[in-house]
């Protein structure tokens, strides 16, 4: 080879613009199947399955997730599901839907109802141990509850997406934090995308410096709160560099402060998940409209060890 050429393909190469591979394997869903993807952001696994808002690994290696009001545990060699409640059994008279469920580690499921309004506590045979009633200004079964995560004192961190509010209740039930989201300024536009507007929360967990760390959902933005209520940081739609933000959705944070979230109904030209640090600056993004649409609107890293998603 020349030294021109040699010289020629330097240059192209510090001209040309960086693309980050996956470097991290995850599980997600969207049109119609459940999959894993490599670190190399390869299909290594999947299977048909319907849409979903929350999933887990267990201990044990399987999955946890959800058919609607179906609680699910899959195995995941065999793709069998090994064990399902339908919590519609329970509330045989209402409409209900199941967004957010916490798998203990004795087997038993804390669920949170939307329609019946209550956080449940079930053990295996689907038989209620434990259940208290949320607070709820606008009742909905579509939307009384998003995600729902522990706290590092075992409070439970429930983002109500109708009520457009984070609230933390003992597992007794009492409320004893609620944080409205903020609409900065700006009037609710309708929609999904990149032009809607709101203030449906999605996700909300407790920082190891006590603040809550919360997915604004069509608020288009991640916010950082403390106990008292000041954002202490935050990042908006159009503050990464060619990425505009939807509907944030799921959110793990890695041991080194990273942060991954879901950017979902932000349409081909936008990543579905993305890793920035503190100081804002993208560090892994990951687009795949072949295997994944405009739904992918919840994730779960395999490959990281101490994440905080509680």
């Amino acid at each position: 080879m020349s030294a021109f050429l040699r010289a020629t393909m330097v240059v192209c190469l510090l001209c040309s613009p960086v693309v980050l591979q996956a470097q991290h394997r995850f599980i997600a869903q969207d049109k119609g199947r459940l999959s894993i993807v490599s670190e190399t952001g390869k299909i290594e696994w999947s299977m048909n399955w319907g849409g979903i808002h929350d999933i887990h690994s267990l201990d044990n290696g399987n999955i946890f997730t959800h058919r609607g009001t179906e609680l699910c545990e899959i195995e995941i060699n065999s793709k069998k599901v090994v064990w399902e409640f339908d919590c519609k059994k329970l509330f045989p008279d209402i409409k209900i839907e199941v967004h957010s469920f916490l798998p203990q580690s004795n087997g038993d499921v804390i669920v949170a109802v939307s329609g019946a309004g209550k956080i449940i506590r079930i053990n295996r045979k689907g038989e209620i141990l434990k259940q208290f009633v949320m607070k709820l200004l606008t009742p909905h079964p579509h939307k009384d509850s998003r995600l729902m995560r522990s706290a590092p004192n075992g409070n439970l961190i429930v983002s109500h997406e109708g009520d457009g509010y984070v609230r933390e209740y003992t597992v007794e039930g009492e409320l004893v934090w609620e944080y409205p989201i903020p609409m900065f300024g700006r009037t609710a536009a309708g929609g999904h995308g990149v032009e809607s507007f709101g203030n449906s929360v999605f996700s909300a967990l407790r920082l190891d410096n006590g603040n809550i760390l919360i997915c604004t959902g069509n608020g288009h933005s991640i916010i950082e709160v403390t106990p008292e209520k000041e954002i202490v940081w935050s990042l908006h739609q159009n503050e990464l560099e060619g990425i505009q933000l939807a509907w944030v959705t799921t959110m793990e944070v890695l041991p080194n402060g990273n942060r991954i979230f879901g950017n979902c109904h932000a349409g081909p030209e936008n990543p579905q998940l993305i890793e920035i640090t503190p100081d804002k600056k993208v560090v892994w993004s990951f687009k795949d409209f072949d295997n994944f649409g405009n739904s992918l609107s919840n994730s779960m890293l395999l490959s990281a060890q101490g994440v905080n998603k509680r």
